[in-house]
């Protein structure tokens, strides 16, 4: 878990550095090596983001089943507490999917 968060760190800092880097020196670089660097990351933040959510919402249905299947009177209870939490780890990758467009549709350059 740790060296996934320091991963993602590492390379959320990196496409950040180059695409800021382009717009503080002018644009000087072809405007294709930026909007690929743009494009790469909207992809990765909807694709990270998606793949946590994903892991999660399983390990989260799977709890679930197995706790009606240990106690099937609270399965009422368990499955509100359910949807609640299915609800709430969608709305993470939803905030990716935000990210990507205003990283699309927000850049000067495209």
């Amino acid at each position: 878990m740790k060296k996934v968060s320091i991963m993602t760190v590492v390379m959320v800092l990196g496409m950040a550095t180059l695409a800021m880097a382009n717009e503080a020196a002018g644009g000087s670089m072809a405007g294709g090596v930026n909007l690929a660097v743009v494009c790469i990351a909207a992809a990765m933040s909807v694709g990270v983001a998606a793949l946590g959510c994903g892991i999660g919402m399983g390990t989260a249905v799977g709890g679930a089943c197995t706790g009606t299947a240990r106690n099937p009177e609270a399965s009422g209870k368990i499955t509100v507490t359910m949807i609640i939490g299915l609800a709430l780890i969608e709305s993470l990758t939803i905030y990716g999917l935000v990210i990507s467009l205003i990283l699309l549709y927000a850049n000067p350059l495209i």
